[in-house]
């Protein structure tokens, strides 16, 4: 009986297959590749400034470590209450963020995507994109003329009403609500891209369905359109909360004052303030890899319970 002579095609040979049918899409990942590399992974290495005593003329294998086995600055930024204050304000902030800025763009893009009318449906998505391309401190000019005290136009229509002016800008617990609110009219219609996307990917057999069994505009929206983005709010949820005790540097620049600071100092500001200004390096960059390590932990939390829960997560 005469031997098979095929052999088995062995997972080796899969592969250099492939990588030689498609190595233009392999080289086309190379740049970001090396992107990546040089500018997120190399500078991991400055880390070690955390846990070391910082010195200018020195590199970093030869600058001392710090005390406390080289927890030093670690210590010193838990025991500094400028930085306590700022951390708390960042998680206050971020979860006001969260709560309120979160379902808006999720209720605007159902809403948008509901409306019939064409040439009124993109007209109303551009108005909602236009303030995500402008900067926080042209938007921070713009909250002056209308939320300064005296010579704001909001508080100049109230005070010809009869009303008593508001402090939107220079009361601490004011200005909060000034923050949040900014930042949602920011940024909800650029966010509401992502939905109104995935939505766009629900078959439309499944509206039509319903329609034949009698449902109407809400409940379509309800058993339809929300499950169907599902997925994305949660991988969207996720991410955010990986961000809980991040935050941007020019939003609360551009909007603190020395009457807000209260609430208005966060870890950025802080960082910068202590670490650029103040050249506390081995202070700041303890602070940014707490809060780094915080943000993953976070992240991979908020992961673990949405496939805990039968969701897809990002990984």
């Amino acid at each position: 009986m005469a031997k098979d002579s095929t052999k088995p095609i062995t997972k080796k040979k899969i592969n250099a297959s492939y990588l030689k049918r498609y190595w233009q899409l392999y080289l086309l990942l190379l740049l970001p590749l090396v992107y990546f590399l040089v500018f997120r992974y190399a500078p991991m290495w400055y880390v070690l400034i955390a846990f070391k005593k910082y010195s200018i003329v020195q590199g970093i294998l030869d600058m001392p470590w710090a005390k406390n086995h080289g927890f030093e600055y670690f210590i010193k930024a838990f025991s500094n209450k400028d930085f306590t204050n700022s951390l708390r304000n960042t998680v206050v902030l971020n979860l006001l963020d969260l709560v309120i800025g979160f379902p808006i763009p999720i209720i605007f893009a159902l809403i948008l995507n509901e409306l019939r009318i064409k040439p009124f449906k993109k007209a109303v998505q551009t108005i909602a994109y236009m303030p995500h391309f402008l900067s926080w401190v042209i938007i921070y000019g713009l909250a002056l003329q209308l939320f300064a005290p005296t010579n704001g136009l909001i508080n100049m229509v109230i005070t010809n009403l009869g009303g008593e002016k508001i402090h939107f800008l220079d009361d601490a617990v004011t200005w909060v609500k000034t923050y949040i609110g900014l930042g949602v009219w920011q940024s909800f219609g650029w966010n509401s891209i992502v939905y109104l996307a995935a939505i766009a990917g629900i078959s439309p057999e499944l509206y039509e369905a319903a329609s034949v069994d009698g449902a109407g505009r809400f409940r379509k929206m309800w058993h339809i359109t929300l499950p169907g983005i599902k997925p994305t709010i949660v991988v969207l949820l996720i991410m955010a909360l990986g961000n809980i005790i991040g935050s941007g540097f020019d939003r609360p620049f551009a909007l603190q004052n020395n009457l807000a600071m209260k609430y208005a100092e966060v870890i950025s500001t802080f960082v910068y303030k202590n670490g650029i200004k103040g050249l506390q390096f081995s202070l700041t960059t303890a602070v940014g890899l707490f809060q780094s390590v915080v943000g993953v932990f976070f992240l991979l939390m908020s992961n673990w319970l949405a496939r805990k829960l039968g969701e897809r997560g990002i990984w």
